[in-house]
């Protein structure tokens, strides 16, 4: 695919990383920094040109007439709209728009045709979901969704004290009569697709692969807390507060919100009313005392300052025995964040990468199969990716154990109607079903790609 890029931020950047990566992708980016560009043509084998994304010579420099797919992800929303109108009428190619104001996203869909819109996404709204999600199930780590909901990833770190220190994965169903698979482990800084004989250690973070209902049972028989979060602390009154802020309180969750600046502390007021805001320095320590920082059953650490954010959640770990949830914007510094164990650290521009790269590469697909999800795993070294079976697919009819599978794969889950198969070696693949495969390779578009 011919893929321009308009935008060259953290967003641009991560997007520019995945794609160059893989195979059959023209990449293309447009900045008016040149610096921007120019660092990013040295660092991957794409092309870059100098100029605004609203000047028709610098869209047709950067090839838009033969462009299948424009990203726009500058830091303005009016920007990346105008950019998408005019590369749809100049080159008739789809568009991506990076969209974060909460007042266009009732307004959007009105004009997402005529923009020629495929996608729009907001950082933002994808990190409070993400964040949301974690609070209704506060054990894990990180949870991703597949087959609609129907089917989790969930990771979470080993207690000293649980059953499954010293267990090898191939007992952990006869022994705790549990229907879960375990898909990835991180041991340290390495990540492993497990075999059965594989033996868990505590502290090791594992990731199961189990429908929710399955996923909650296996939970409570090693002896974890699976009940969503009464009431959370969140530092930080930026978009991501409002929109997590908006989707906690509609489950019935009680949310106080520590805000610096008077004027958005009043907006917030307005647009939350259920909400409790305080006007407050949320790094002033008695402050978060003072507000019940100790009693808090979760807190989020959403400033803009990732240095402030690391240390806000430091300090709430050592105060409290709450879910601790960490934004951080710099993805440069992942390992060493990594090393602190901050419980969850979210990285927005990461999500908001991978959803880009999905639809790219479900653009790619052959008439065998279709992505269907995609979601980075085991801290970003591994891929989990949802594929459709049609009647083409060369492993339609046949059973797993039969299948000539690359290493480092593992078909993590089936599932067929509103069932959910936890695969076995005798399992048959069928036509319409979707199969999750977790691996450690990249750019897969194909279910042919999981076999040698």
């Amino acid at each position: 695919m011919n893929v321009i890029i308009v935008g060259c931020g953290k967003v641009g950047q991560k997007i520019a990383e995945q794609l160059s990566g893989e195979q059959e992708h023209n990449i293309t980016v447009i900045d008016l920094r040149a610096g921007k560009v120019h660092d990013l043509i040295n660092q991957y084998d794409i092309m870059g040109v100098v100029g605004s994304g609203t000047s028709l010579d610098t869209l047709l420099d950067a090839g838009v007439k033969e462009a299948d797919l424009l990203i726009a992800v500058t830091g303005s929303d009016e920007l990346n709209l105008l950019t998408c109108l005019i590369a749809k009428k100049s080159g008739n190619c789809e568009t991506i728009a990076r969209v974060r104001k909460p007042e266009y996203s009732k307004e959007i869909h009105l004009f997402k045709e005529d923009l020629g819109l495929a996608m729009i996404i907001n950082p933002e709204q994808t990190a409070a979901d993400e964040i949301a999600r974690i609070l209704r199930f506060p054990s894990a780590i990180q949870i991703d969704t597949f087959a609609k909901g129907r089917v989790e990833i969930l990771k979470f770190r080993v207690p000293a004290d649980s059953p499954l220190d010293n267990m090898a994965i191939a007992d952990i169903s006869g022994k705790l009569k549990c229907d879960v698979l375990v898909c990835g482990v991180e041991r340290g800084d390495t990540a492993f697709i497990p075999g059965g004989d594989f033996v868990l250690k505590s502290g090791d973070r594992i990731s199961i692969v189990a429908s929710p209902e399955n996923g909650s049972y296996f939970f409570k028989k090693i002896g974890i807390k699976t009940n969503k979060v009464k009431d959370t602390m969140i530092v930080g009154g930026g978009a991501t507060a409002f929109y997590l802020a908006n989707s906690l309180i509609k489950t019935g969750i009680k949310v106080k919100i520590i805000e610096q600046r008077t004027d958005r502390c009043e907006e917030l007021c307005r647009l939350l009313p259920k909400a409790t805001v305080i006007n407050g320095d949320g790094t002033d320590n008695s402050v978060l005392l003072e507000a019940g920082l100790e009693h808090a059953e979760s807190f989020v650490a959403l400033t803009n300052i990732d240095e402030e954010n690391v240390l806000l959640s430091l300090f709430a770990k050592s105060k409290s025995n709450g879910k601790i949830i960490t934004k951080i914007n710099r993805i440069a510094y992942d390992e060493v964040i990594n090393e602190l164990n901050l419980d969850t650290t979210i990285y927005p521009k990461n999500i908001a990468a991978e959803y880009i790269v999905k639809f790219v590469r479900a653009k790619n697909n052959s008439l065998d199969s279709n992505i269907e999800t995609m979601h980075l795993v085991l801290d970003g070294k591994a891929e989990a990716l949802e594929f459709r079976i049609t009647e083409h697919s060369p492993i339609a009819g046949k059973k797993i154990e039969s299948l000539n599978l690359k290493s480092n794969i593992i078909i993590a889950c089936i599932a067929r109607d509103r069932n959910i198969i936890t695969p076995r070696g005798h399992d048959t693949v069928k036509v319409g079903d979707t199969v999750i495969v977790v691996t450690t390779h990249r750019g897969f578009e194909d279910i042919e790609d999981i076999l040698e």
